[in-house]
């Protein structure tokens, strides 16, 4: 990839995206070392206080080094929307920019990255009667037949939608229904896009192996840094259940079950990796459609190529 054309005048930024475990936040920081960078998080479960071991946030000694900008906004009984990310992506990045330094975008919740570089779709507005319907549905036939009829109408939009995303199944299905357009094609009717130079990154192993490999030693890790003991305390707040955005984060879910003793220790393991794992299958769906993105592997990463790119 060569270096962005000085006869553009619209100011840099800079994307880092990736699967999950791919080791973003470790370049962001090398990178923030080593130019005049400031961080922002491109996270959806990062923007809520109190989930910590399982987002895997940042600790305190790396936010010294390196501060995030975008997390912990958030009580978990609250919602945050696409619309939200990207207003205060957009503040965050003018006010790094007036300030002489360069916007770094970090994470991996890709709807994220894409809203904000294209600008947000023309959806319609959420229709009580049609989320009435779609409710009665899913007592009535299922959550997996909703996620089924999606695959016939949208299979682009069921590939990235976990099929017990019960939220946004429900959304892709009301804008079907309301527009007679899918989800997928109105997503591409971009609005205002972002008036920056960007460089889009992602890290991912090119062995999906190693990928797994990764996944599966981060969630060992995150239990025995007690990330059973954080969803404990969550759980134990009455306004907090698993129908809310940030319960249904990767990984608190399983925790969830299995100190509702619907999952034994062995079980939780096993199914917190498989979701974790699914998850990156999605993250890497949507990279591969994404335009002007330079994979790199993580574990051969070369500083000064990347330095190149940007000086």
């Amino acid at each position: 990839m060569t270096a962005l054309t000085t006869e553009d005048k619209r100011p840099l930024a800079l994307f880092i995206m990736g699967p999950t475990a791919a080791g973003k936040t470790a370049l962001a920081v090398e990178l923030v070392q080593r130019l005049p960078c400031d961080i922002i998080s491109v996270d959806s479960a990062m923007v809520y206080r109190g989930l910590d071991i399982g987002a895997a946030k940042p600790d305190a000694a790396t936010l010294a080094r390196a501060p995030h900008r975008l997390i912990d906004l958030l009580d978990p009984s609250e919602a945050y929307s696409v619309s939200r990310f990207c207003a205060d992506a957009r503040a965050e990045m003018d006010q790094i920019v007036a300030r002489g330094r360069i916007p770094l975008l970090v994470g991996g919740s890709m709807l994220y990255f894409r809203a904000l570089e294209l600008g947000l779709s023309p959806l319609p507005k959420a229709d009580a009667g049609v989320r009435a319907e779609l409710n009665r549905e899913i007592e009535q036939r299922g959550l997996a037949a909703l996620h089924g009829e999606l695959a016939q109408v949208d299979p682009v939009a069921a590939e990235r939608i976990h099929s017990n995303d019960s939220q946004r199944i429900q959304r892709a299905l009301e804008v079907w229904r309301l527009t007679g357009k899918t989800l997928t094609q109105l997503q591409q009717q971009a609005g205002e896009a972002l008036p920056f130079r960007l460089l889009k990154w992602a890290l991912s192993p090119p062995d999906r192996a190693v990928l797994h490999q990764r996944i599966a030693q981060r969630f060992e890790q995150m239990l025995a840094q007690g990330f059973i003991d954080e969803v404990r305390e969550l759980k134990a707040r009455p306004e907090l259940n698993l129908d809310l955005p940030s319960m249904r984060s990767i990984g608190y879910r399983q925790v969830w079950q299995h100190l509702d003793g619907e999952l034994n220790e062995a079980e939780l393991l096993e199914r917190g990796i498989i979701a974790t794992r699914q998850f990156a299958k999605r993250q890497l769906t949507w990279l591969r459609s994404y335009p002007e993105v330079v994979f790199y592997d993580p574990e051969n990463l070369d500083y000064e190529v990347l330095l190149r790119q940007i000086v």
